[in-house]
């Protein structure tokens, strides 16, 4: 089975004015932009090239850095810093992930 994210929803409070902010100004693709009703607009936009700093939070970053290294992913060392922990890879594309252990406190 293929997993994708494809779709990140982005709340604004100007519709047109995000569109034409992430279309004319950073050059996203529009893909799709429908009024389902007086309320509702839906408008999907996908960036050009590769996503960069994707992010996850998982519950042990050790396990999940041995998990994707198990199934033959290339994946930093886990990186404890004091604000977590993390584990870094890229897929095929160039699209850059992150994985998150937060820390415990107290």
């Amino acid at each position: 089975m293929e997993m994708k994210l494809e779709v990140v929803p982005v709340p604004v409070a100007d519709v047109d004015r995000a569109k034409a902010f992430y279309v004319d100004q950073i050059g996203f693709n529009a893909d799709h932009d429908h009024q389902v009703n007086d309320d509702l607009r839906f408008v999907q936009l996908t960036p050009p090239g590769s996503q960069q700093g994707l992010m996850m939070v998982v519950a042990d970053a050790q396990a999940a850095h041995d998990m994707l290294v198990g199934r033959g992913v290339e994946a930093s060392e886990v990186d404890v810093q004091s604000w977590g922990s993390f584990v870094y890879f890229s897929d095929p594309d160039g699209n850059t992930w992150a994985l998150q252990q937060l820390p415990s406190y107290g």
